[in-house]
């Protein structure tokens, strides 16, 4: 198996795994919360055919990379993915896509890097511009719904992992047509295997303040969204985005009805819209009716509705 070292820790080096599949343009695919690089598969099954090559990785903490208990931040998570670009020496202009905390990485690399070398960039299931509830951003989460969050992955990683995952996918209406009983025991699987103190010490990273980035971004970007997020609620990420303006060159495509992890539920209409975007076709489209917004933490009770906005 690849892997590119990053970084030490003691004695020890930090090696992210990755896989490098296929021919053509690059795409670098960046996964989500507490998944892996093997998560892309049914984007991978689509650009592998479509023409194009696909690399994908597990970040620090996850999957087949080394499992530190340093460098769990935005900063090293964009210079994590700025080792492997070069590592793998392109010879022609990548274009890179995030899922959830893969967005994250792809904001902060143009924000602190440039878009050198980058042609376009993806982010589904946004985490920008800023979850937190503050002062200046009164649009957040309030901080009890995260602390909350890491006081029950150290009282029961695993059960934490049962509740999100659900949420991620939205199980009770997904399954089965969507979603199986064996593909949801594959993620938890997969969140299983990943660090404990990566488990926990990621939760922080989700509070970044990425309104500085945004600005900074001068390619196209391609934003999909579930309207029925119930992990990173459409309103307060991607909704943000396009509404404020946030980004100069953005198209927001909502998935009606769709949970987080809209890449496994609705492979089809975010392939759909991933190859139009990368083939230079993508404009704006919504998706009909609405979901509902829920953070796991919270209890069934304070579901709110969302609403499109075009």
């Amino acid at each position: 198996m690849p892997f590119v070292k990053v970084g030490t820790e003691n004695s020890a080096d930090i090696e992210l795994h990755y896989h490098d599949h296929g021919a053509g343009n690059p795409i670098v695919l960046i996964h989500g919360y507490p998944l892996d690089g093997n998560s892309w598969e049914r984007q991978e099954r689509a650009l592998l055919e479509g023409g194009y090559r696909c690399i994908s990785y597990d970040r620090r903490g996850f999957g087949h990379s080394s499992q530190p208990s340093t460098g769990y931040d935005y900063d090293t998570f964009a210079a994590d993915l700025k080792a492997l670009l070069d590592h793998v020496a392109f010879d022609e202009d990548v274009v890179l896509v995030g899922f959830s905390m893969g967005t994250g990485e792809v904001t902060r690399y143009l924000g602190a890097y440039g878009s050198a070398g980058v042609s376009k960039a993806v982010l589904i299931g946004s985490v920008p511009p800023y979850l937190l509830q503050a002062d200046d951003n009164p649009q957040g989460v309030p901080g009890d719904v995260f602390n909350g969050i890491k006081q029950a992955i150290l009282a029961d990683r695993y059960g934490f992992f049962d509740t999100f995952l659900a949420n991620q996918y939205n199980s009770d209406v997904s399954m089965p047509e969507r979603l199986s009983d064996a593909a949801l025991r594959a993620s938890f699987q997969v969140a299983a295997g990943c660090g404990p103190y990566a488990t926990y010490a990621c939760v922080d990273t989700w509070l970044t303040d990425f309104r500085g980035d945004l600005p900074e971004i001068d390619i196209p970007v391609l934003a999909i969204h579930g309207t029925a997020d119930r992990i990173l609620p459409f309103e307060v990420t991607a909704a943000r985005l396009r509404d404020e303006r946030l980004i100069a060159d953005l198209t927001v495509v909502e998935i009606a009805g769709g949970p987080h992890n809209v890449g496994w539920t609705h492979s089809d209409e975010v392939n759909s819209a991933l190859l139009s975007f990368l083939g230079g076709e993508a404009g704006d489209e919504r998706a009909g009716e609405v979901g509902t917004a829920l953070w796991p933490a919270e209890s069934e009770s304070r579901q709110q509705a969302t609403t499109t906005r075009g």
